[in-house]
């Protein structure tokens, strides 16, 4: 299959380097990272190829996986395998790891598995473990802005199930799996990257 052919995300190319210069920082040294829907697979191509010392395993709904492992068997990098199927809502993998990665997800996913997501999260690491979310929130049950807010009705008409989630609620779930948000950083298009630390 061809780059050219592959489903490709502008908004990921333009989210891309903003996103690296926060997390890079954080990760300057060898770990294991399991990327949490990685939709088109260009963030896990472009911050493996950054990251050399990152081992970063991409995993999605089977779905997507031939699109996903294309483009990563076109990057042929050492670092990044070929992505693993996951589905949050069943068997996540056995492995611990140091950091989870997840962009552009929690909206997409309903309430029931936005909690299974970080049910999920809480099985596959330990204490110290980083967790990164990139995306919108709502804050004190208001939008952000409102391009956020006409992205919502956007969703809904999709899947009436999706929607921006209240920052408020994604601090509990997580807080129940012992994360502590350590940074909320403002990104560009309204955007938000959570940065957590298992406690």
């Amino acid at each position: 299959m061809e780059l050219a052919h592959l489903p490709f995300s502008q908004a990921c190319e333009n989210n891309k380097q903003p996103i690296l210069d926060i997390i890079a920082p954080r990760l300057n040294q060898p770990l294991n990272l399991l990327e949490v829907g990685t939709g088109t697979g260009q963030h896990a191509v472009f911050f493996a190829n950054q990251l050399p010392h990152i081992y970063w395993q991409a995993s999605d709904q089977v779905i997507n996986l031939n699109h996903i492992n294309a483009r990563i068997k076109h990057a042929n990098l050492v670092n990044l395998p070929t992505a693993i199927a996951l589905d949050v809502s069943q068997q996540w993998p056995k492995q611990i790891y140091d950091v989870i990665y997840s962009a552009n997800t929690l909206h997409i996913m309903s309430r029931q598995l936005v909690e299974a997501f970080f049910i999920g999260v809480g099985q596959v690491t330990q204490i110290n473990s980083q967790v990164f979310i990139y995306g919108p929130f709502n804050y004190q049950g208001q939008f952000t802005s409102e391009s956020n807010a006409n992205f919502e009705q956007w969703l809904k008409q999709h899947n009436p199930l999706s929607g921006i989630r209240d920052i408020e609620w994604i601090l509990a779930l997580a807080k129940a799996q012992q994360l502590t948000l350590i940074n909320d950083f403002s990104m560009p298009a309204n955007n938000r990257l959570l940065h957590f630390i298992k406690r």
